[in-house]
């Protein structure tokens, strides 16, 4: 699967990614940090990725709508550590082949996934 972490994300969490044998890049890879979240978005979007952020701006459907995206992840962490965001990544992971991410908005908590949106 294709993945694109936000900038407000450390590196670990592609780099996890990448060691599951999926394809990420992060905004700071592709020379787009500081850019809008329409930008972000749209790139995605063209570029067929999930984006994983911790941005709450992409939890709302009406600003955008899950089915309009390969995914959307918001990390949702108590603390914003590294190993955090590597058990959530980790969560993550393990979800992936038991529940569908394309059209999805998952917002990964640290005691539970919350799963909205989805093609019809």
């Amino acid at each position: 699967m294709k993945f694109k972490t936000d900038e407000n994300l450390p590196v670990e969490v592609a780099a996890l990614l990448c060691d599951s044998g999926h394809d990420a890049f992060t905004v700071v890879d592709q020379q787009m940090a500081g850019h809008p979240d329409c930008d972000v978005a749209a790139v995605c979007r063209a570029e067929q990725r999930a984006l994983v952020t911790l941005d709450l701006d992409f939890a709302d459907p009406r600003t955008y709508p899950p089915d309009l995206y390969c995914g959307l992840i918001v990390l949702r962490p108590r603390v914003q550590t590294i190993s955090m965001f590597q058990r959530l990544t980790k969560q993550l992971l393990q979800l992936l082949d038991k529940q569908p991410l394309m059209g999805h908005l998952w917002i990964v908590e640290e005691q539970r996934v919350r799963i909205r949106g989805g093609r019809a």
